[in-house]
């Protein structure tokens, strides 16, 4: 079969042009690049990137195909998908399926054959940009004026896209042969401790880690309140990762704000930020975001170094932060901006970054136990 040329044309009016791989529409979003070596079905599956098309640095991608157990959500969340080489082969005794059929079934375009490295560069340089990714429009200039026209990510609420319609209960385990770290496995179960877990387009895999920890899980709509949480009686209370700007989703920062001293919190990446707003702190967008799994992160007390797997466009102005009320306990060591803190009386921490690995290494797993420490011992 011919190949079909494509473009990715972004606002400034950088062009970069390659051929077509899965399904064959036109798309529109921020584009952001993912250091990750490997992942990439977690990646795309990730509704964290909800609004974004996503690059790839590592430059071949689909080699290992696509499997079901790997999804951390229903179906691809990117908007768009970018790489330098799509692997002709599938290698992998789990995989169930290629990439570009699966991107083709779920009707999520990408582009292959460009300079993943210029684009890179180009948007580390110059921070993230809207872009438009088209197959069916060759023409540059109007390309350019479409990724102009976009909407910015600063003020968008993407959660509202992302969370679950309904309550339901998660007790899903961890795949054998995966339960990492293994003299800690647990199977999910019914009863106590109960945790209601805030959806803003949470993973499967937070759910899958906090069961591990032996807790009992309910995931809520973004949208319930804190009074309906209360009428669960929970033991203590999840914020999730998501998309967009977290200073948009005002009906989450209410709620926070009504919960907080009244039951344990952890919160997750978006939960993170959502959090530190609802404490009284602000949030600022990030010239080109954290996005893969190999970003260093100091926690403060012990000195210790995690390397830490990320997906973020915005971050916690330190300098916001009631230093009397809250104390930062993580920090990056590319850039200094704040990756975690806790309430000095009150039963309450967060990070910025992603302990369940998916895809990421494990230095930071020990936050699900700090948690649960947290929920029954009442030591954070």
């Amino acid at each position: 079969m011919k190949e079909k040329k494509a473009i990715l044309a972004l606002e400034d009016g950088e062009i970069f042009a390659g051929t077509s791989f899965g399904y064959q529409r036109d798309a529109g979003g921020e584009v952001v690049f993912n250091t990750s070596m490997c992942g990439y079905q977690e990646i795309l599956t990730d509704p964290s990137y909800k609004g974004q098309m996503v690059a790839m640095t590592y430059p071949l991608i689909g080699n290992y195909g696509i499997n079901e157990s790997d999804l951390e959500s229903e179906k691809p969340q990117v908007e768009a998908f970018i790489i330098r080489e799509l692997s002709a082969c599938v290698s992998n005794y789990r995989s169930t399926g290629s990439l570009s059929d699966y991107l083709t079934g779920h009707k999520i375009p990408g582009i292959q054959g460009i300079d993943t490295r210029r684009l890179t560069k180009h948007l580390r340089d110059h921070g993230v940009k809207l872009g438009i990714l088209s197959s069916t429009e060759l023409d540059p200039k109007k390309l350019v004026q479409r990724a102009k026209a976009l909407p910015p990510m600063e003020g968008l609420d993407l959660v509202k896209d992302v969370t679950c319609k309904t309550p339901y209960d998660f007790k899903e385990e961890l795949e054998e042969g995966f339960a990492w770290p293994k003299d800690i496995a647990r199977e999910a179960h019914d009863g106590k401790p109960l945790v209601i877990c805030f959806d803003s387009g949470i993973k499967r895999n937070i759910l899958r880690k906090l069961n591990q920890r032996g807790f009992s899980l309910r995931i809520v709509p973004a949208t319930t309140s804190a009074k309906e949480v209360m009428t669960y009686k929970p033991a203590g209370v999840f914020l999730s990762n998501g998309p967009g700007d977290p200073a948009a989703v005002t009906y989450l920062i209410n709620t926070a704000r009504e919960l907080i001293g009244k039951i344990p919190i952890f919160g997750i990446c978006l939960g993170h930020q959502i959090l530190s707003i609802a404490l009284g702190a602000k949030t600022y967008k990030l010239k080109f975001g954290h996005h893969g799994g190999n970003h260093p992160v100091i926690d403060l007390k012990t000195k210790a170094v995690e390397i830490t797997a990320q997906n973020h466009g915005f971050a916690v102005d330190p300098d916001s932060v009631d230093k009397s009320m809250i104390e930062i306990t993580h920090l990056n060591l590319n850039d200094k901006t704040v990756e975690g803190y806790r309430h000095k009386k009150l039963p309450l921490f967060a990070v910025q970054y992603h302990p369940e690995a998916s895809p990421g290494p494990h230095d930071p797993d020990y936050l699900f136990e700090r948690f649960r420490k947290m929920v029954v011992e009442g030591v954070w």
